[in-house]
């Protein structure tokens, strides 16, 4: 039986646009129609142009690239961590099992910041498990809580609810991610708490980014950082980090969505926040400052079509040591694409082959190392390299 990361790019979007024509298509993703059949024939296409189809397809850019089915498989483990989370979210916001014997609100805030480490160490099956008994822990205390306490454990609540989401997110869960961020934006509500409020709504337009939703991901971004915008005299480092990151995230997504100057403009506040800032600081699983804003000027300025100035903004940055694991790891997969599309093809798979190794629990999730990879091959098939990449990432192949 054929998998689906044995078809093709090309073959995947064919199947994917269905009763859809070439021309419609095209429509749809304002690309010539040249474009599409050059990109069905695997005869080439840049991550701009997969995003629009993607996006067109209604489905999100990993599983046009093969790295998930439609559906998406996964591995056991993996499956018995979601359905132990999903069972904790559900029945937590459904007040069921919430007998356990409640520990401190203390061992709670620790456990569920262990949780966020793995997460952003990108251990994302680790950090589901943690937070699947953070969750059902949070809800315990919360019940134990007296009158006029409520909202210290609504806000616990409000960030486990959160990263539950985040975890299902990156597993493809879309359904599960849906109803975390939702608790979470009930619970944050109770908290009366404004930076969670905003943090969810940032939570909830990435959901809304993945889910191939760019209209709602584009209005709930721009709300999330405009329902916390600090004054000019506001010196609050975590208030100011909360915002640049809500700001950079919002520029993130007017890229993704094809306004390439609104994105610009919007990482210009990021940088001016950061500046004002100084320094990365985390808060609440967010982390920003001037190294995590750098970062994400790189990502998006290889994802608009504009890999050597990503490689130019990559060369001012120096150390990196600021960024949290994943986020270090996205920034070197985001240049090696900037490598691969100016053709700089050997630093390219040296650079995929890096981080990879390095963390490879984590690139299993990621749908770039298929892209450079590809592109990587078409010009500098060394088959040693793709089989190693292979293994690394779980397929039959890379490339074709």
């Amino acid at each position: 039986m054929t998998r689906w990361s044995d078809y093709t790019t090309g073959e995947r979007i064919k199947i994917l646009r269905a009763g859809m024509t070439q021309e419609q298509l095209a429509e749809a993703t304002e690309l010539s129609v040249a474009t599409i059949r050059k990109v069905e024939r695997d005869l080439g296409g840049g991550l701009p142009s997969l995003l629009r189809i993607s996006a067109a397809l209604h489905t999100d850019v990993s599983v046009v690239l093969g790295q998930q089915e439609p559906r998406r498989a996964m591995r056991r483990d993996d499956r018995a961590m979601l359905r132990e989370l999903s069972r904790a979210v559900h029945d937590t916001a459904a007040g069921v099992g919430g007998d356990l014997e409640p520990v401190s609100a203390g061992e709670v805030t620790a456990g569920l910041a262990a949780a966020w480490d793995r997460y952003r160490a990108g251990q994302y099956a680790t950090a589901g498990a943690l937070v699947a008994i953070a969750v059902r822990q949070a809800a315990a205390v919360a019940h134990t809580m007296p009158v006029g306490r409520e909202g210290a454990a609504a806000s616990v609540m409000a960030d486990a609810f959160r990263l539950a989401s985040y975890v299902a997110n990156q597993f493809g869960a879309r359904d599960l991610a849906y109803a975390g961020i939702g608790h979470a934006a009930v619970q944050a509500e109770l908290a009366g708490d404004e930076v969670r409020s905003a943090m969810v709504a940032s939570g909830r337009s990435w959901i809304y980014l993945r889910d191939a939703r760019l209209d709602q991901a584009s209005v709930t971004a721009e709300r999330s950082y405009l329902m916390i915008e600090p004054r000019y005299s506001d010196n609050d480092p975590e208030l100011l980090a909360t915002y640049g990151w809500h700001v950079t995230f919002a520029a993130v997504v007017a890229a993704r969505d094809g306004d390439v100057t609104r994105a610009d403009d919007l990482l210009s506040q990021g940088h001016a926040v950061a500046a004002r800032i100084g320094r990365d600081v985390s808060v609440n699983g967010t982390a920003f400052g001037p190294a995590t804003v750098q970062a994400q000027a790189v990502g998006l300025q290889v994802s608009t079509g504009r890999p050597g100035k990503a490689l130019e903004t990559y060369a001012t940055m120096g150390d990196t040591s600021a960024l949290t694991p994943a986020a270090r790891n996205r920034l070197h997969l985001d240049v090696a694409l900037a490598l691969a599309e100016t053709r700089q093809w050997d630093a390219s798979l040296d650079t995929l082959l890096d981080v990879c190794t390095a963390s490879p629990d984590w690139a299993r999730h990621q749908a770039l190392p298929d892209v450079i990879a590809r592109r990587a091959q078409h010009a500098n098939p060394t088959a040693s390299r793709y089989r190693k990449l292979a293994a690394i990432l779980g397929t039959s192949h890379t490339g074709h």
